[in-house]
């Protein structure tokens, strides 16, 4: 029997920071591709701050020279903390690999994710314009997963965004705990639609949590270099964003904002090629 070819795309998450394992990182695509089957070939493509512009252009087209079987793409987050987030764009890019992947032949792998705002906890005029972003980022993958039958996991509901025993110090990436329960609810899913036939990945932790030192640690080191990146790029943005929130709220008017994301989406959908005039190139 012919290994199964499993290739994980994505940013930072699929690359597993949070779940530290030796000197590098595991994540929750390299828990799950044992649990696939007796043989599995697993390639981790995905980067720390992809975007899908770098999944497009990068780590599609080394993912498709594997000729692989399954393909996760799980990425849109950092498109979102970007000034320069375009739904249409996004939209445009994540049709063309996923039109790629399943003109191969591979099956999808996909997840809506929680906002960043509401994991960072930040006042609600500045995570709303964030939870905006992230919602209408959702809609397409669900969109679209729909449209190439993608094995497609729900992980934006509250209880995974409360649960912070599943999240590492920096709010935004999981714990070990975080990404073993990715791991079992993808097999879950993929077990469900006869793709996975090994026993399902253990949810519980195989390192001791962090000590509240190490977290303070890695709070400080990484956790300060993203808010430096973020306050050079977004942070002027979001201001401004943060600022229309303000006085859309003190008009009664905050309901014409989230109007316009919808039909920004709809319309980000409808400029789409049809499945069958998909490009089936991601170049």
């Amino acid at each position: 029997m012919r290994p199964v070819r499993f290739v994980a795309l994505g940013d930072s998450l699929t690359e597993g920071v949070g779940d530290p394992a030796g000197d590098g990182r595991r994540g929750w695509a390299a828990l799950l591709a044992p649990s696939l089957g007796p043989a599995t070939e697993f390639t981790n493509l995905a980067a720390c701050g992809a975007q899908t512009r770098d999944v497009l252009e990068r780590q599609a087209p080394a993912a498709l020279a594997l000729r692989p079987d399954l393909v996760s793409v799980v990425v849109g987050v950092n498109d979102t903390l970007r000034r320069t987030f375009d739904i249409h764009a996004v939209a445009a890019r994540l049709d063309r690999v996923y039109a790629a992947c399943a003109a191969q032949g591979a099956t999808l792998l996909t997840a809506c994710l929680p906002d960043p705002g509401a994991m960072l906890g930040l006042p609600s005029a500045l995570a709303r314009p964030l939870a905006r972003r992230q919602r209408a980022v959702n809609a397409v993958v669900h969109a679209l997963s729909e449209r190439y039958d993608a094995v497609h996991l729900h992980a934006a509901d509250h209880a995974w965004i409360a649960d912070r025993t599943l999240w590492s110090a920096d709010r935004l990436h999981p714990g070990e705990r975080g990404h073993r329960q990715l791991a079992v609810r993808f097999h879950a899913l993929l077990a469900e639609a006869g793709l996975a036939s090994g026993r399902p990945p253990s949810a519980e932790p195989e390192f001791p949590a962090p000590t509240r030192t190490v977290r303070l640690r890695r709070l400080a080191t990484a956790g300060t270099a993203w808010v430096a990146r973020r306050c050079r790029d977004l942070l002027p943005q979001l201001l401004v964003l943060a600022a229309g929130e303000l006085r859309h709220r003190a008009r009664g008017t905050t309901a014409r904002l989230d109007l316009e994301a919808a039909t920004a989406v709809s319309m980000a959908l409808a400029a789409l090629p049809a499945p069958e005039r998909a490009a089936t190139s991601v170049r």
